[in-house]
């Protein structure tokens, strides 16, 4: 399987996940997926639950249940949308903020730990060719 690329990228992406899990995820208690989401709900203001899933390419009822999860931990809030009383709106609590703080401080130095046998500028090509590959995909 040396020239599959996506098995290397899955091998990469467990690699990664497991390094995560070590360091941030005992840390912080976080996953993966839920950092992504409090980072999407710190930079999206009002981010209603469903495009929410749209962005990190979830289903619904995963985002219910992971919405629920932050919650739980007074790291997130939903609330009625003020234009769509069907839906629901995204904001980080007061705690969510602080914690989001701390959780990327540890997010950087996990990625600069497990990225250490990388030049800067392989890095960043590495990162360039990653973006440029599912980027241009056609979505389903």
């Amino acid at each position: 399987m040396p020239r599959l690329l996506g098995y290397h990228l899955r091998r990469a992406q467990v690699a990664v996940f497991k390094h995560f899990a070590a360091s941030v995820g005992a840390e912080e208690n976080i996953t993966p997926g839920l950092f992504g989401m409090l980072v999407m709900i710190a930079e999206n203001p009002g981010l209603s639950q469903s495009r929410l899933a749209e962005a990190m390419e979830v289903d619904r009822s995963t985002i219910v249940t992971a919405i629920d999860q932050l919650e739980a931990r007074d790291l997130a809030v939903r609330g009625r949308s003020p234009t769509d009383r069907r839906s629901y709106c995204l904001a980080l609590t007061d705690n969510g903020r602080r914690a989001l703080r701390r959780m990327r401080e540890a997010v950087l130095r996990h990625e600069e730990e497990f990225a250490a046998h990388l030049s800067p500028s392989e890095r960043e090509e590495l990162i360039r060719l990653v973006v440029k590959l599912y980027a241009g995909r056609d979505r389903p």
